[in-house]
């Protein structure tokens, strides 16, 4: 049977996964109910009742929600819509397309702060180091509250860059700022993963403290490849 005559197939079907389907779900509810910027979804407990999922698949469709720009998680206040929510039929497009992009923001990342480390372990100054140990005991407090460390974590990489003297890699931080924030929200909304960057920004703090560029280097890589492993990546087709 020559080629011309085989039967042709439709493409392969992509398979969304519970989380994805969830998401979509929460955003046509969004939709459906009129909700706008700053109206509040039910309690986590209660929508996964709703949805007949765990509490764990909710939590995920809420970070992947987050990233995109439909809702924003605020401790102590509950999740709540913004003004960036889309259409329910784009929602799963959204978040494979934050996927697609996260190993190019990863490596970025990866590359641009462990340099960074590396440089304010050389040259910080004691104002420096106070705004590191500021950062760290922000998002200290933030996670024994039973937040995930957003801001925290923001201000102690911001105050690291700070710390290297080097405007044109802050300049460069600062253009892909909004990149590595969808990493961010993505990864501390991991459970356990607060505590684990935590963690990991002391570790960059006392190699900084002590000036060590190696150790400061190493440690940053080493944090930065444990808040990159990140479910979404490991749970793709």
């Amino acid at each position: 049977m020559s080629d011309q005559s085989q039967p042709s197939f439709p493409p392969r079907l992509l398979r969304t996964r519970l989380y994805e389907q969830v998401a979509g779900q929460i955003s046509a509810w969004i939709s459906d109910n009129g909700l706008t910027a700053g109206d509040r979804l039910p309690p986590e407990r209660e929508l996964a009742q709703r949805l007949g999922v765990s509490r764990a698949t909710l939590s995920q469709a809420l970070v992947a929600l987050e990233v995109i720009g439909v809702v924003e998680v605020r401790h102590g206040d509950g999740t709540v819509v913004t003004a960036g929510h889309r259409q329910s039929t784009r929602i799963v497009e959204a978040i494979r397309s934050h996927a697609d992009r996260l190993p190019e923001i990863i490596e970025t990342r990866d590359a641009l702060e462990t340099k960074i480390a590396a440089l304010a372990a050389a040259r910080r100054t004691d104002d420096d180091m106070a705004r590191i140990d500021d950062a760290l005991a922000f998002m200290a407090s933030e996670v024994e509250s039973g937040g995930r460390g957003v801001e925290g974590d923001e201000r102690f990489h911001g105050a690291v860059t700070a710390a290297s003297h080097s405007l044109l890699l802050a300049r460069l931080m600062d253009e892909i700022g909004d990149l590595i924030r969808e990493t961010r929200l993505e990864s501390l909304g991991q459970p356990g993963r607060p505590q684990d960057s935590l963690a990991g920004h002391r570790a960059v703090a006392e190699a900084i403290r002590a000036g060590d560029p190696e150790a400061a280097a190493a440690a940053m890589h080493a944090h930065v490849a444990m808040v990159s492993d990140v479910a979404l990546l490991r749970e793709q087709p």
